[in-house]
């Protein structure tokens, strides 16, 4: 009897789909000692079973849907955030991107096993057609595995980039309502919004009245680094701080100069010690050396 080729790929969607409901407690149980989930959810047994079920619900919903090769199946939606912190887990553990892949087509054996067993004949054509279809569904599963990574893999690399930043652009309390952020490197707009915001919250937090930035440590200036420092000082001042930039060197002067820069609007010093006095004197403390050192000096 003849069967249409659309009826033949229903009747396999709806064959694969009732089985993995059907043997969702068996695979549940052997995917659970597996190296993806085992690793991941070590807790409790019992939790990673019911982490193995959710996918197998997906899977399930992927399988009678027909969308056997489509990483953007609906069901493949449910469990996607799940299979991204499992990936990521495994990730930070030391498991490369070959070997998260290995692990999820190792799923797909102890699921095949089963459905063999489902057919009178575990060799015969039909068999063969529904581990095919698992096949499929199993290989997308590790293609939907992989995407959900590198989008986790990408979002932890971010946020180690942001904490980075903020632990290369410190804050740091001279004296009483006077702080600076010493400044060491490439000078980027990312940076510049971190040291800004920084700056800001030190200021507020510190009840600062003036604040330093000093530029010692940056290798070059050039007209987006002026710009990001300008924007720094007017919203330092916004804030009811005056903003001192300091440190910057002779070959900076002379580039900057050169650019047609204009800092007229900026208090500058020479150095970060000349910046201090200048905010300590606005404040009415005069720094001198100790008469016993200048007797030694002598």
């Amino acid at each position: 009897m003849y069967v249409p080729e659309q009826d033949a790929d229903e009747s396999v969607s709806r064959v694969v789909s009732a089985f993995l409901e059907r043997r969702q407690e068996q695979i549940a149980q052997r995917w659970a000692d597996a190296p993806l989930f085992r690793s991941v959810f070590t807790v409790s047994r019992d939790e990673a079973i019911e982490a193995c079920k959710a996918v197998l619900d997906a899977l399930s919903d992927v399988a009678v849907s027909g969308r056997f090769e489509d990483i953007d199946a609906p069901g493949f939606g449910t469990v996607r955030e799940q299979l991204g912190r499992m990936a990521a887990t495994r990730s930070r553990t030391g498991s490369s991107p070959a070997q998260i892949s290995a692990e999820v087509a190792a799923l797909r054996g102890p699921a095949a096993d089963l459905l063999r067993e489902e057919f009178p004949d575990p060799a015969g054509p039909e068999a063969q057609e529904g581990v095919l279809a698992l096949t499929l569904i199993m290989g997308t599963l590790r293609l939907v595995v992989m995407e959900t990574a590198l989008h986790e893999g990408e979002d932890l690399i971010h946020r180690q980039r942001q904490q980075l930043l903020e632990v290369a652009t410190p804050v740091i309390q001279l004296w009483e309502g006077t702080v600076a952020v010493p400044l060491i490197g490439t000078l980027d707009s990312a940076r510049s919004q971190v040291v800004m915001e920084s700056l800001l919250e030190a200021i507020v937090e510190q009840r600062a009245r003036y604040a330093i930035l000093d530029i010692t440590g940056v290798p070059t200036v050039d007209s987006l680094v002026a710009q990001h420092l300008m924007k720094t000082v007017a919203a330092a001042r916004l804030m009811g701080a005056e903003c001192i930039v300091s440190g910057i060197r002779p070959a900076i002067a002379q580039t900057i100069v050169q650019l047609g820069i204009d800092l007229g609007t900026v208090l500058t010093r020479a150095s970060l010690a000349d910046a201090l006095a200048y905010a300590l004197g606005r404040q009415g403390i005069e720094v001198s050396a100790r008469a016993d050192a200048r007797a030694v000096a002598r």
